[in-house]
């Protein structure tokens, strides 16, 4: 049996697959969108490079990974019929981690979040009335709790269907931890809701360029807008990882939702733009006092 990832040659999917790969014995099923085989091995590599060498890779590729040929927002994934009923029949547990981050396009959001959300779950039901499911890990956002202002979220009541959403990617968002919780009642489930991921905690380099090429065009604004006392909620994409990989393995997950976030060790807008400036050089920029507090992801 085995355990099947979404989102895999994506950034956070990486870390899910390269954790899943060193801490634990499971076999994985990855979805991959690739004409071939020898293509979606190029697209997990271009993927999984930051995290290993070349010859683990190929051990691990090898050994413990079925890869299917498919797309996320097509029925079944667009799999033959025989290869979808192999990846519902040997699949025991799932982390759906895919979603389109396009906060500009509902289009993209509602296709990839809200249909993907939905192809995922049905595989998920079908493999419970078959065999049985061990869990459901859905990976969220703490934009779910919708506009928000000097308030203290917690986990349990985040969604607030009278809020306004901040873009189209929380209001899917939220819409796809609906449908989890509606469709899936039998399965045990945990919903992640990671903050904005950015980074590694132990190494300069990261892939996700363009979170840091906004952080950099903010640093090079003379004026900020930003009130210099807001806190931005910034966790590197290492302890997400780790956290999803290590709940999901648990026999039994102690909470139904976990908030994947700094919460009060979030730096304020000064001390990240400062820290920017003294990096490259410049003069500390200077925050505009009465600007609205950006959304979290």
């Amino acid at each position: 049996m085995a355990i099947f990832l979404t989102g895999s040659t994506g950034y956070l999917g990486s870390y899910l697959a390269t954790g899943l790969f060193r801490g634990h014995r499971d076999s994985l099923n990855l979805l991959v969108r690739a004409k071939n085989q020898q293509e979606a091995r190029e697209r997990l590599w271009q993927s999984l490079q930051l995290h290993m060498e070349f010859a683990e890779f190929q051990e691990h590729i090898t050994s413990r990974v079925r890869i299917f040929l498919g797309d996320l927002t097509n029925l079944q994934f667009g799999l033959p019929d025989d290869e979808y009923q192999m990846l519902m029949q040997s699949t025991d547990s799932l982390i759906h981690c895919a979603a389109s981050l396009n906060r500009k396009s509902e289009k993209q959001c509602l296709n990839v979040n809200l249909r993907g959300t939905l192809e995922v779950i049905q595989l998920a039901r079908r493999a419970q009335d078959h065999h049985g499911l061990r869990r459901f890990s859905h990976v969220s956002t703490v934009a779910v709790a919708g506009m928000r202002q000097d308030e203290n979220v917690q986990e349990d009541n985040a969604i607030d269907w009278a809020r306004s959403d901040y873009d189209p990617y929380a209001r899917t968002k939220k819409f796809c931890e609906h449908m989890v919780h509606q469709l899936l009642p039998e399965v045990p489930r945990t919903i992640f809701r990671p903050a904005i991921v950015m980074g590694d905690s132990r190494r300069p380099e990261t892939t996700q360029f363009d979170m840091v090429r906004a952080f950099s065009v903010l640093a090079s604004l003379p004026v900020l807008p930003l009130r210099a006392t807001d806190r931005i909620d910034i966790v590197p994409a290492d302890y997400v990882g780790k956290a999803i990989v290590h709940i999901h393995q648990k026999a039994a997950a102690k909470y139904p939702r976990y908030h994947l976030s700094s919460g009060a060790g979030s730096q304020t807008y000064r001390e990240l733009t400062d820290a920017l400036a003294l990096a490259g050089g410049s003069r500390p920029r200077t925050c505009h006092r009465s600007a609205a507090r950006f959304p979290e992801r």
